[in-house]
């Protein structure tokens, strides 16, 4: 079965890693950088060597989201982002095809041990399994 294993952050976070502490989140520093790439670059090799892994990305920072909706007559309504209310938002994913929920969710719990600085947020890691076909998608 798929599943989409999700990690959260906020604009905060990623401006902390570019070395902009906040009330939120420490600076990073480039030796905490590196030990979550070599950390994160370790569990992809792992993944892509089982044959689990089907897709991961990193995901721009929030500030360069872009909402789209439809006003009553259809037409398009455009908003980038940030927002003042937002809190977490999708940071990074992947679609992990897995034996069972029990082996996905060994997985998310060695996500979840990804090292970042001392006082930095930590986020659950969040699986959602992925439906197989059939259903309209709207």
């Amino acid at each position: 079965m798929k599943y989409l294993v999700m990690v959260q952050g906020t604009q905060a976070d990623y401006e902390a890693m570019r070395g902009k502490a906040s009330a939120q989140s420490p600076a990073w520093s480039e030796k905490d950088l590196q030990a979550m790439f070599a950390f994160m670059g370790e569990i992809n090799n792992d993944l892509s060597e089982s044959g689990e892994l089907v897709d991961g990305q990193g995901l721009a920072e929030p500030a360069l989201t872009r909402h789209v909706t439809a006003d009553k007559d259809g037409r398009p309504v455009i908003t980038d982002g940030p927002y003042g209310e937002t809190k977490e938002l999708l940071a990074g994913y992947w679609v992990l095809d897995c034996e069972s929920l029990d082996r996905v969710t060994e997985i998310a719990a060695r996500v979840a041990q990804c090292p970042n600085p001392e006082g930095a947020p930590e986020y659950p890691v969040v699986i959602r399994p992925i439906l197989d076909g059939g259903g309209d998608g709207c």
